[in-house]
Order: C-alpha cells, then sequence, then structure tokens
C-alpha cells in the first residue's frame, strides 16, 4: 500500500523544487525567496525632478525598474538662518515648478504611474530641514505661515491632477516635536482641499517621536537605516540586520494601527553604503555589490512582511543637467540606473502589485 503512494510523493517534492520557498523569519542563511511571490504593494521610485522641460519618453525610461508608482519632489528653499518657507523662485528647476510638476504629472500617469507629491525643504547651504528650529514665537509663526501656503498650493495640485497620495511634510524632525498642532491643523486643511490618501514621511530615527500618525492614512519613513559599518557586508548580514528591524517597525505598525510606507529607502553604490550617515565621500570606492545586495536583503526580509504598505527607492534621475550619463557602474551615488541593483529592484517590483 504504501508503494503506490510514492508517484505523488516525488511529485510534490519536485513541484516544491521548482516552485521555491519563502525564507522564514528569523532565518540566517542566503537561500532565494520563492520566484512566485506576489504582494500588494505601492512599487515606487522618488523622481530628481528636471531642471529643464522634458518629453514623456524619459518618464517612460522609468519602467525600466518595473516601478507602478512614482515620487514628484517639487523643492522649496529656506534661507540658512532664516524661518520664511520659498518657492517659485528663479533658481528653481523646471520640474519643481507649478507648471512643471503638472505637466510631470500627467506625463507619468499616461505611462501608466499612479503618482505622490512628496514637497521637501531645502535649507540653503545646510540642506536637509531636520536640524530646523525656528527658536522664537515670532519666527515660528513665519515658518508655518509659508509652509502651509507651500503645502496647501501643492496639496491643490494634487487633487486637480488627480494625484493618489499626498506626502505633507518631509524630515522636520523638530518642528513635529515642538509644533505637532500645526501639523494637526494642516494635516486638517489638506483633507479639506484633497481627496487622496496623506501620509508624512518622518527621518528613520524621528518617526517614533511623531505624535500626528492617527491623522494619517500611512506611517511614512524615510529608511536610511545604518544597517552594517563594513565595507563590504554580506547578504546574510544586512538580511539579519533588516529580521532585526522588522520586529521594532511590525511592533509600531500594530501599535498605531497604520500599515508602514517607506517614503524613501536606498543607498550609495559605494563602499561603507550600509552604515547610515557617515562622512567622508572622498575617501570610499564605487561598489556594486553594496547596492545590489542592499536590495536583494530588503526585498527578501522586511519587503514581505504585512505591515510593509510599499516604498519608494530613492531616486530616478530623469535627465542630467549636463546632458552627461546617468548611473552606470562607475557612478557611486543613489540611482541604479545602469547598475546591477536595477535588475533586482526589476525582478521584486514585477511581482508587486498595489490598488
Amino acid at each position: 500500500m504504501r508503494n503506490r503512494f510514492i508517484p505523488f510523493i516525488l511529485l510534490i517534492v519536485l513541484i516544491a523544487c521548482q516552485e521555491g520557498y519563502h525564507t522564514k523569519k528569523g532565518a540566517s542563511n542566503d537561500v532565494q525567496v520563492e520566484a512566485e511571490w506576489k504582494g500588494d504593494k505601492i512599487a515606487g521610485v522618488n523622481l530628481e525632478m528636471p531642471s529643464e522641460e522634458i518629453d514623456s519618453t524619459h518618464i517612460i525610461q522609468v519602467q525600466s525598474s518595473n516601478a507602478s508608482w512614482v515620487s514628484m519632489i517639487p523643492y522649496a528653499i529656506t534661507q540658512r538662518g532664516g524661518a520664511e518657507v520659498t518657492y517659485h523662485n528663479d533658481g528653481h528647476w523646471w520640474g519643481e515648478s507649478i507648471e512643471g510638476t503638472k505637466k510631470c504629472i500627467q506625463m507619468a500617469k499616461s505611462a501608466g504611474f499612479k503618482v505622490m507629491i512628496k514637497p521637501h525643504v531645502w535649507i540653503v547651504d545646510e540642506g536637509w530641514p531636520g536640524k530646523f528650529d525656528a527658536g522664537t514665537e515670532e519666527r515660528w509663526k513665519i515658518w508655518e505661515t509659508s509652509y502651509r501656503a507651500y503645502i496647501l498650493e501643492f496639496a491643490t495640485v494634487a487633487e486637480q491632477e488627480q494625484v493618489e497620495l499626498f506626502c505633507v511634510g518631509t524630515e522636520y524632525r523638530i518642528s513635529v516635536v515642538k509644533r505637532p498642532q500645526f501639523w494637526r491643523k494642516l494635516i486638517s486643511e489638506v483633507r479639506a482641499i484633497y481627496s487622496g490618501k496623506v501620509t508624512y514621511a518622518a527621518n528613520w530615527d524621528n518617526y517614533e517621536r511623531v505624535t500626528f500618525w492617527d491623522d494619517l492614512d500611512f506611517i511614512g519613513i524615510d529608511a536610511y537605516f545604518p544597517l552594517s559599518k563594513a565595507k563590504e557586508p554580506t547578504l546574510k548580514e544586512l538580511k539579519e540586520k533588516w529580521i532585526e528591524l522588522s520586529e521594532t517597525l511590525e511592533a509600531f505598525s500594530i501599535k498605531n494601527d497604520k500599515s508602514i510606507l517607506f517614503t524613501e529607502y536606498g543607498v550609495r553604490s559605494m563602499d561603507h553604503s550600509n552604515a547610515g550617515k557617515w562622512g567622508d565621500y572622498d575617501k570610499v570606492s564605487v561598489n556594486m555589490k553594496n547596492q545590489q545586495r542592499y536590495y536583494q536583503s530588503f526585498f527578501e526580509t522586511i519587503w514581505q512582511e504585512e505591515w510593509m504598505k510599499g516604498g519608494f527607492f530613492w531616486k530616478w534621475r530623469l535627465k542630467d543637467i549636463d546632458g552627461g550619463e546617468i548611473g552606470g557602474t562607475k557612478d557611486d551615488d543613489y540611482t541604479p540606473q545602469g547598475k546591477p541593483a536595477l535588475k533586482t529592484i526589476n525582478d521584486w517590483y514585477g511581482r508587486s502589485t498595489a490598488n
């Protein structure tokens, strides 16, 4: 009697071998995940808005990543030592203008992409707004009035262009702690004119201090978590770190009853790129393995969790400002264009769909 079941058992084993299997949570080996894995994810990419007008061919090229979403980033600026947020400036790129943003959205939608508008503020001579602190009540009011005008104008654009997701802010580490009521009121004002989903992009070391996640649809994190200080960490090491982080993020998701969206994620293609924030870029070499392993380890672990809504990798350059080659294996920047990491992204994004 037992022998008659042997062919059936062998058939099951052969099918299982062909289809593969998931790497279990907590596993430390480098077994490939199931080839037929499907997810309901936002498979997105942050676009570098072009300095001059582009046509649809530049947007269509993004399809090579298999992304289904794109993020438009119309920058505003605050002068160093100032408080006012300004935009529509002479020095702004075409793609950051109202007109340019609208045209890029229209081209993206025609190419089949869903869209997030994710406003950023750039502090002149400093960069990101994470250290911005207006200081006095008078200066905070200047910042609030000008920032509100900036956000509500682009929220209006988002409604006009039927954008699916709007981000009310990015990496304001200090103001979200000191001015939470401003953010709650701003979110309410955005929702009064915009009918899509709304999020905020917290820095990776600051998301737990944001107190208004209950007013938003997703917990947004710019996810530049330090994974390894090694010059070239192994895939196993990176996966183990993602698994460790996953437990913390899952608990936070459950606590707030919200899915988590990585509003930014990615690393540069260079030595030590998985270390998080670190110093001298001039003393490291180009390293394609670090970037490719980062994405592979991410997709084989945390990407598959139920609480993970998806993410927008950083970033895709639509047009080089000097007309030169974008990306490639000699480039050490974030874009995966022309690099081994792009195939990894393409493979995984191709298995992911989002409504």
